[in-house]
C-alpha cells in the first residue's frame, strides 16, 4: 500500500467524492484508510467510568484505499504514486503526473 499516515489524499468516488483530507489511520491487511473529514459514523456510547455521560459520538470510519488518491498541493490535482531510489539512494514516493516527491506521510 503506497498511502501513508499524514499523507493528504482526496476520495475520487462514494458519497464524500472530491473531499481532501489528511490520512488517519492505515489498515494495510484490510485494505482499508480512515481519513480526517469522511465517512462520519455515530457511535452510541454506555455510560462508564471513562465515559460518565455517554450518548452519541461522532467519528470517522474506515473506507476502502481503492477510493482515495494522493492530492498534489502543488497541482491541486490527484495523481498515481510510483516509486524510485533518489540520490542518496533511499526508497522514496513520487506523483507520476508531475514528478515531484511525496512530502510527509509517517511509516
Amino acid at each position: 500500500m503506497k498511502i501513508k499516515t499524514g499523507d493528504k489524499v482526496m476520495v475520487i468516488s462514494g458519497h464524500y467524492k472530491g473531499t481532501v483530507g489528511d490520512v488517519i489511520a492505515v489498515m494495510p491487511k484490510e485494505n482499508k484508510v480512515v481519513v480526517e473529514g469522511v465517512n462520519i459514523i455515530k457511535k452510541a456510547l454506555k455510560v462508564s467510568q471513562q465515559n460518565p455521560e455517554g450518548g452519541i459520538v461522532e467519528k470517522e470510519a474506515p473506507i476502502d484505499a481503492s477510493n482515495v488518491m494522493l492530492y498534489d498541493n502543488k497541482a491541486k490535482k490527484v495523481s498515481r504514486i510510483g516509486i524510485k531510489v533518489n540520490d542518496k539512494g533511499e526508497k522514496v514516493r513520487y506523483f507520476k503526473a508531475s514528478g515531484e516527491t511525496v512530502k510527509g506521510g509517517k511509516k
